[in-house]
């Protein structure tokens, strides 16, 4: 029997109750779905889904995020495929979709994310370990963690130099954490060596991911803004909106006592 799924970009989706062949097209909701319980049916995932690490070894690769393999898709038949509006292309979704149910999530915040793992919950019979990870979600995060109003940019990209500003799921990570994202612009702007030096920011951080920058680049940016903390950080403590947000209250706390004790607001 199927259920009607709304999903987050607002679709109406013929979901099976409880699925047993599943494909997931992002990395952090592959995640999820291991730590939902679900390993068993989960039939395929992107190259780019790299944790549980041992787990997702064992199943099929269906191509990228950004570049899905539809001849190994429909060698797996799926009865359920997992996405995302931001990581996915849709010229890939609106061909799966043509065949199979295609439930899409839509990132912007916490609330969003938490939403995502409770309807992901539901619709896959995991409701109970769903609700218990948002639960400790909250509380983890929510635990002694304030960065005092630092303004901090967030760089994912270089040559050229791409920024996170509003309207993304780090800005609201930057928010909940007492940052202040010197962004303005909506969205992933790129914007010139000179206006990151004007911005001056308290701390610049540079994440692992998508850019893979490197403790050489510590260098570079701190050379743009001499009076700027620069810290290589852990992308996915930012933009990884699944369960791996489990890890981050303890994180975020080890981060703030580094940045907070160099910049001297303790």
């Amino acid at each position: 029997m199927d259920s009607i799924i709304i999903d987050q970009i607002g679709r109406r989706i013929k979901v099976p109750n409880n699925p047993e062949r599943i494909i997931s097209l992002v990395p952090s909701q592959t995640e999820l779905l291991f730590d939902l319980g679900l390993d068993d049916k989960i039939v395929g995932v992107t190259k780019f889904c790299v944790h549980p690490l041992n787990s997702v070894k064992k199943k099929t690769i269906v191509g990228g995020t950004k570049n899905f393999r539809l001849d190994v898709i429909n060698q797996l038949r799926p009865d359920l495929i997992i996405g995302n509006k931001e990581e996915n292309y849709w010229q890939g979704i609106d061909k799966l979709s043509e065949s199979y149910p295609v439930w899409m999530s839509d990132i912007n915040n916490l609330e969003d994310a938490y939403d995502m793992i409770i309807t992901i919950g539901a619709f896959t019979d995991s409701l109970k370990k769903a609700t218990s990870i948002v639960g400790d979600i909250r509380r983890s995060i929510a635990k002694n963690v304030d960065f005092q109003q630092l303004s901090i940019a967030y760089i994912i990209w270089k040559n050229p130099i791409i920024v996170a500003g509003t309207n993304t799921f780090i800005n609201s990570i930057a928010i909940e954490l007492n940052l202040k994202n010197l962004i303005s612009e909506s969205r992933y702007p790129e914007i010139e060596t000179d206006q990151l030096r004007n911005l001056n920011p308290d701390v610049i951080l540079l994440p692992s991911e998508p850019y893979p920058f490197k403790e050489e680049h510590i260098a570079e940016f701190k050379e743009i803004c001499t009076n700027s903390k620069v810290v290589l950080i852990d992308g996915e403590m930012f933009s990884w909106y699944g369960s791996r947000l489990l890890l981050a209250g303890a994180y975020f706390r080890i981060l703030q006592n580094e940045i907070l004790e160099h910049c001297k607001f303790k």
